[in-house]
């Protein structure tokens, strides 16, 4: 599994994840320091642009690298806070870009968050249409150049 992961701060949370993401595969480290909208960025573009399977976003809260993510066509980044949530950004939305907070999330919980995301194998065929309509509601991607 090759997953890019993007943080704009380093703490107890941000180790614990890179630890277990280092056991599955290829670990791809987008971007540094505090440009989260970059790191947000950068990772969904890895995703987008099949350099990497899945993305995991860290930042205080998880949102705005979920919102920088969300902004490139073909991302679908989910922000979670428990096991559940990022089961079911998997299953009914089909996300490719799991998003926490290094701030509120203990170690070992944002590690059962990112590992029940990483383990849910496929969406829920049941949703298969709805998730199609996100693509429909995506601006054209540019002609690669």
């Amino acid at each position: 599994m090759r997953i890019a992961f993007g943080a704009d701060d380093e703490n107890e949370a941000t180790r614990a994840v890179l630890g277990y993401l280092s056991g599955l595969g290829e670990v791809q480290r987008v971007g540094s320091g505090d440009q989260w909208p970059e790191i947000g960025a950068g990772v969904g573009r890895a995703v987008a642009d099949g350099r990497a399977d899945f993305g995991v976003l860290m930042c205080w809260t998880g949102t705005g690298t979920a919102i920088a993510a969300n902004k490139v066509p073909g991302v679908r980044a989910a922000l979670a806070w428990e096991p559940w949530i990022a089961t079911g950004a998997r299953l009914w939305n089909d996300a490719n870009v799991l998003a926490l907070s290094l701030k509120r999330l203990a170690p070992d919980v944002a590690v059962e968050v990112t590992r029940a995301f990483l383990e849910t194998p496929r969406p829920d065929p049941d949703e298969a249409e709805n998730i199609a309509r996100l693509a429909d509601l995506e601006p054209e991607r540019p002609a690669p150049r």
